[in-house]
């Protein structure tokens, strides 16, 4: 696994300033932390009103993401304060686009951790059959999801995950941000765990 901090530069994509922040080493800039935590596009899980938020950029198609889910899943229910931001990038090409744009369209019927589940369950690869396939597992209504697929939301969620991982150079998916720290690759509970501590320790 690999950790960094985050205090970038812009890349023109996103205007965030790299300012110094408290007396944090290498603090994450506010802009990028609203951006990263509060797009009202994001899917977001747990407790709404955390007072910590871990934010993970997947792909529906990424081996190690799909062995994420039940700790993720453990990790919510562990910890009620936490908030978990879900961040779809496809970055394994257009079926995981298709995926994706399932996935997120699901929201709009209150059924997107259903879905979520339910995509990652698939077995061969995630696209536009298999999406809808698991769809019906998740008990989502298709005929409303086509509708949604096409929304401004949808289009602005994928858009924006590439620009804010382009901004903030994620290596792929998993990548796990909390605080001022980001994480890529497979993690434990425990992994998981520790990545929120450090983050409640540092934004106190």
């Amino acid at each position: 696994m690999h950790r960094r901090n985050f205090l970038v530069a812009s890349t023109g994509l996103l205007v965030l300033p790299t300012v110094a922040l408290a007396q944090r080493n290498n603090p994450m800039p506010e802009e990028l932390r609203k951006a990263l935590e509060r797009d009202p596009t994001a899917p977001v899980l747990g407790n709404p009103n955390g007072d910590v938020t871990l934010t993970e950029f997947f792909d529906y198609n990424c081996p190690f993401c799909r062995e994420m889910v039940d700790p993720i899943h453990r990790l919510i229910l562990s910890d009620p304060n936490l908030r978990v931001v879900f961040r779809e990038w496809p970055v394994f090409g257009p079926d995981s686009e298709d995926a994706a744009r399932v996935s997120l369209a699901s929201l709009s019927q209150g059924r997107y951790w259903q879905m979520h589940k339910a995509l990652f369950s698939i077995k061969g690869k995630a696209n536009a059959d298999t999406a809808r396939q698991a769809a019906a597992k998740a008990g989502v209504d298709w005929t409303r999801l086509e509708q949604d697929i096409q929304s401004e939301r949808v289009e602005r969620h994928i858009t924006y995950s590439f620009l804010l991982a382009e901004h903030i150079g994620l290596m792929g998916t998993p990548s796990f941000i909390a605080g001022d720290e980001g994480a890529f690759g497979k993690y434990s509970l425990d992994d998981l765990k520790g990545l929120v501590r450090r983050a409640r320790e540092t934004l106190g």
